[in-house]
């Protein structure tokens, strides 16, 4: 069987490595595809892409969902199209989360200081900054009250083609000029059911992770991602089944796989520079292939039962 992925940066590639030994073969449609290299067909044209794969799917929310559209004409691709129109527009996503009893950020209160937040387009901290009145906002920006809260956290949760919902442990998660430097699991025996509701609504299918606020005992949703997820990496040698493995699972209608925790995970970043691997000893260490510049992913440590107190 071949699976078509949509992008081929780190996630693509973290994809095709939990795929390969589960039998299946792998295609790429990506114009740059430094990380993928030796791990399937590369295109950069949609209809030749398509035309070799079984089914489909993509690393990253900010594919065109026309594309995804007019694949799923053709092909099963998971998740569907729904889910990125949901999350690839804030003040949509906000919106619908809302609708579903999940908390958020409060947004557009006329309240200043704020976040103003593009409506298209941010991660990794970017299209977002502080601002102090109504004339420094954009046409299209969101602005969020300024929280004050105790931890960020995590939840990656799997949905299967029959409707079998997983999560793993919820985790927590600390970033570094919006960048994501380090998830740590478990934190909690217990993960809400807000997944589930996004889950069942959306009639999703594959890994999705929730991006929350602890507020005075309260979980503040702050963003969806429809994939497989940067703060789910501990999972390759920290769960019992990797997010990658149970995403390539949940699509091809296979049977999901266990997501407990094997023990205490942590896990960071290599960010802006690859270190010497033997500087973690008792680590497992991933390059993801990709030149290194300022500010980029370029790799990432686990540890199990680690006690690493800075990083």
């Amino acid at each position: 069987m071949i699976v078509g992925i949509l992008g081929g940066g780190q996630l693509g590639r973290m994809l095709a490595l939990a795929g390969i030994p589960m039998g299946l073969e792998f295609r790429f449609l990506e114009k740059n595809p430094e990380a993928v290299r030796g791990l399937g067909e590369v295109f950069t044209e949609l209809e030749p892409f398509a035309k070799g794969c079984d089914a489909v799917t993509y690393e990253w929310e900010n594919v065109p969902v026309e594309q995804v559209q007019w694949l799923e004409e053709r092909l099963p691709v998971w998740p569907g199209s729904r889910a990125l129109e949901v999350s690839q527009d804030r003040l949509r996503e906000k919106e619908f989360l809302n609708g579903l009893g999940i908390e958020t950020a409060p947004f557009n209160t006329g309240r200043f200081p704020g976040i103003a937040k593009t409506r298209r387009m941010g991660y990794d901290g970017k299209g977002q900054r502080r601002v102090n009145a109504a004339d420094e906002v954009g046409p299209d920006e969101i602005v969020e009250d300024i929280l004050t809260f105790e931890r960020e956290v995590a939840l990656l949760a799997v949905r299967s083609r029959q409707g079998e919902i997983r999560t793993y442990p919820l985790i927590e998660t600390t970033h570094r000029d919006g960048i994501l430097v380090k998830a740590e699991a478990p934190v909690a025996e217990v993960a809400p059911d807000y997944a589930h509701r996004i889950m069942e609504e959306l009639d999703y299918v594959g890994v999705m992770a929730l991006e929350m606020f602890e507020v005075q005992g309260r979980l503040i949703a702050n963003e969806m991602a429809p994939r497989v997820h940067n703060s789910g990496h501990w999972t390759i040698e920290g769960a019992y089944t990797s997010q990658f493995e149970n995403h390539l699972r949940a699509g091809l209608g296979w049977p999901l796989g266990r997501t407990e925790a094997r023990g205490h995970a942590l896990s960071f970043n290599l960010i802006g520079e690859l270190p010497d691997p033997s500087k973690f000893p008792e680590g497992h260490y991933h390059a993801y292939g990709k030149a290194v510049r300022p500010g980029r992913k370029v790799g990432h440590v686990t540890m199990i039962d680690a006690k690493v107190q800075h990083v």
